[in-house]
């Protein structure tokens, strides 16, 4: 095992070896250097940790997309509190379920503030506090944060004399559950160190690079592989004005900011690409790669986004639980990358196991499981889901897969979402893959209704392409060409929108209980 880490310790190293590279940058506002963004941090930290902030505290967080949130964020983990990103979209009674589930001692907002996030804090008599970035005379930003000090002194030395620990809770979300209530899910300094490594390392980062942040920081894939591994490898990272991501600014921040990646959900690209047909930039960056994770990426986009814009497309596979990465596909000097597979495991061990186990040969479906330093060691206060996540010395993801020769993982589809039809196993991920190869269907999702007759039967919803009049017939033409029969979905809805998650994953059960209940 490797010696314990802190991500503290990894973005400290690159404000010390990059003090005066680009770290953050608010797109055509200002930019902040690793070693400003590293000072900010520290004073944001002593400022909580004078304010009465304790090592294990929980102190929730719910911005836009802001270097404030950063900021903020990275300093909560740095006075070895544990920090816990909050949706801004989330109601009230949301909000009262999450903080009061994470045990929250502080809520922090933007100076804007957030009227549901406040009112389920002053109902669970937890403390607001707002934070502002605001530039002074001298073109330096400084950071305003209205806490109430309990020490006299609020710039004492307290700060420098704490060291973060390698298994100190630092990051606190809840699974997106699907299935049931979400589950909390802790993890460490360390969990989020190895993480941050895996990904630089398969992705090549080094401070030469930069991004867009495209996906909300409230979650595992824009927070770790967007922004932390940038940070972690010295590169830059740039938040659209918006404070979230905008598809008519999206190119223009990528050239203006010289991003040499991005990565992003499957419902972005498709965005971005259906913006390059109807309205094409003058020019594109010349990208080292594109990366595509948190949802099953059909191969026809795959193809269509290279062509597009001359980068390859590298999917991944990635879980809160796992802070994010389990295994991608490798750059093209590394190896070759499939479309239709999620690659190689990165730094952990990963194998498909049966419902005894064992662990399965080359071909064969299993549940794919994992082992590795960047895992979390366990739900909070959920022993019954532990007995079920950990058995047999693995980590349990859920997702049904299969290794191909060569060592890839190829994923079928969530092991509840599978559609049995009279004993025929059908990936949904499979159809969804068919449907969107069709070019006048924008997106696509099958999923199991009940039947009488099989147990269950296959249907599907679609979104047209703008300006098409694709109808069910021509969707069940194409479906009966490239698929077996028992895999044709036999009913078709059209609609102007899926229900997703935050992070623009389509959730599949709540498209089949929607159309369900109509019938």
């Amino acid at each position: 095992m490797e010696t314990p880490i802190t991500l503290t310790a990894l973005l400290r190293s690159a404000a010390d070896r990059f003090p005066s590279r680009r770290a953050i940058s608010l797109a055509g506002q200002f930019d902040l250097t690793h070693s400003r963004l590293h000072e900010l941090i520290e004073i944001a930290a002593a400022r909580l940790v004078s304010a009465g902030i304790k090592p294990g505290d929980v102190i929730a967080l719910t911005f836009p997309n802001t270097v404030e949130f950063v900021i903020l964020f990275l300093a909560v983990i740095r006075a070895r509190a544990t920090a816990a990103p909050l949706n801004a979209a989330y109601t009230a009674e949301e909000f009262e379920f999450y903080l009061s589930d994470s045990e929250s001692k502080l809520l922090i907002t933007s100076e804007e503030g957030n009227k549901p996030a406040q009112t389920a804090a002053s109902k669970l008599n937890i403390q607001n506090v707002t934070v502002s970035l605001t530039q002074t005379d001298s073109k330096q930003h400084q950071l305003n944060l209205n806490l109430n000090q309990t020490e006299s002194d609020p710039n004492s030395n307290s700060i420098t004399e704490l060291t973060n620990d390698p298994s100190d809770v630092a990051l606190f979300l809840h699974t997106s559950g699907t299935t049931s209530r979400p589950k909390g899910v802790p993890l460490t300094q360390h969990n989020l160190a190895s993480s941050v490594r895996n990904i630089e390392s398969v992705y090549r980062l080094t401070e030469s690079d930069s991004t867009v942040i495209v996906l909300p920081l409230f979650h595992v894939h824009g927070l770790i592989a967007g922004l932390l591994s940038s940070l972690g490898a010295g590169a830059a990272v740039t938040l659209p004005a918006a404070g979230r991501f905008s598809a008519s600014t999206f190119w223009k921040d990528m050239v203006n900011y010289n991003a040499t990646w991005y990565t992003a959900v499957p419902t972005i690209h498709q965005i971005i690409l259906d913006r390059h047909l109807s309205n094409p930039e003058p020019v594109y960056p010349k990208l080292r790669f594109i990366r595509s994770c948190s949802a099953s990426l059909a191969p026809a986009i795959l193809s269509r986004l290279e062509e597009t814009f001359g980068a390859p497309v590298l999917e991944a596979y990635a879980m809160t639980e796992a802070s994010h990465l389990m295994s991608s596909n490798p750059l093209p000097e590394d190896g070759v990358h499939k479309a239709g597979s999620v690659g190689k495991p990165v730094g952990q061990e990963m194998a498909t196991l049966d419902e005894t186990g064992r662990v399965l040969e080359t071909g064969v479906t299993g549940e794919v499981c994992i082992r590795g330093e960047n895992v979390t060691k366990g739900y909070k206060n959920n022993a019954e889901a532990n007995t079920a996540a950990f058995q047999f010395g693995w980590f349990h993801t859920g997702d049904l897969g299969y290794f191909d020769s060569d060592g890839y993982l190829h994923l079928v589809g969530r092991i509840k979402e599978l559609i049995n039809r009279g004993g025929e196993k059908i990936s949904p991920i499979e159809v969804d893959a068919v449907l969107l190869a069709h070019p006048d269907i924008a997106q696509a999702v099958a999923f199991g209704v009940p039947d009488a007759k099989y147990g269950e039967e296959i249907n599907c919803a679609i979104i047209p392409r703008e300006g098409s009049n694709i109808d069910e017939e021509e969707v069940l033409r194409f479906s009966k060409k490239n698929l077996a029969s028992f895999k044709v979905p036999k009913k078709v809805y059209i609609t102007d929108s899926l229900p997703k998650t935050a992070t623009g994953k389509i959730l599949r059960r709540l498209v089949a209980e929607h159309y369900v209940s109509q019938n």
